[in-house]
């Protein structure tokens, strides 16, 4: 589970978050979305502890991300939106990397790397640099780290992005097993067929401030209308 708790940043004059109250419950796929500049990628630094909170409180299974750091850190794994991090590490230097950080074990991370590295066939590469890797094969790799770690709630910003179709359908697999187990999904994303596939619950931001928290069918009943959530979507944010 994930509380932020009247969440609020400022960037000089400006407010980029404005008090977010959101709980996003464990055993769900959580959809979070924004149109560019809505807050979306600011509140996810906050969340994963990137970013400090100015006012306010985000916490991980019941750990402060403030004040708890490193705890809170062990309960999330992350991926973020633009994959060009640790570029001179080769590949299964950067899992092995991910397996020391969290504690794990020879035998678990050496299993776990054959596993989803071979699911997501980057296996053959791991030996390469990561600056070698196209964009699709950086997510794929930083996905891969996730499934090393196993934390109970994953934070994706834009994971889909770059990846072929075969390994989106297989991230949306992995997405719907972990939440069947009881553990936390939340992804932000701008395809929004696939959140309205996927998602159990959804929320939007617009300009710092949360314009709907909830499921789809509410969603549908709050605006009165049976259109796709790209047509509500855009009917709420048509103005940022």
């Amino acid at each position: 589970m994930i509380q932020l708790d009247h969440v609020h940043k400022q960037y000089g004059g400006r407010i980029a978050v404005n008090d977010i109250h959101l709980t996003v419950p464990s055993g769900k796929i959580f959809g979070f979305l924004g149109p560019n500049g809505a807050g979306k990628s600011t509140t996810i630094k906050m969340v994963t502890g990137i970013l400090p909170i100015d006012s306010g409180s985000i916490t991980i299974n019941g750990k402060d991300i403030s004040t708890d750091t490193i705890a809170a850190k062990h309960e999330f794994g992350y991926v973020p939106d633009s994959p060009d991090l640790f570029l001179r590490l080769n590949g299964i230097d950067y899992l092995h990397f991910i397996g020391d950080i969290y504690g794990i074990s020879a035998d678990d991370r050496t299993a776990r790397i054959e596993e989803y590295a071979k699911l997501f066939s980057i296996y053959e590469a791991l030996s390469d640099q990561i600056k070698t890797y196209s964009h699709g094969m950086r997510q794929k790799l930083f996905i891969t780290g996730l499934l090393v770690q196993q934390p109970s709630v994953w934070i994706l910003d834009e994971p889909m992005t770059g990846l072929d179709p075969k390994s989106s359908y297989q991230l949306k697999e992995l997405m719907r097993q972990h939440t069947a187990k009881g553990n936390t999904v939340f992804f932000s994303s701008h395809v929004l067929e696939v959140v309205e596939q996927l998602c159990d619950e959804v929320a939007i931001i617009r300009k710092g401030e949360m314009l709907f928290h909830g499921t789809l069918p509410e969603m549908r009943e709050k605006f009165h209308s049976d259109e796709s959530l790209e047509h509500i979507f855009l009917e709420l944010t048509q103005d940022a």
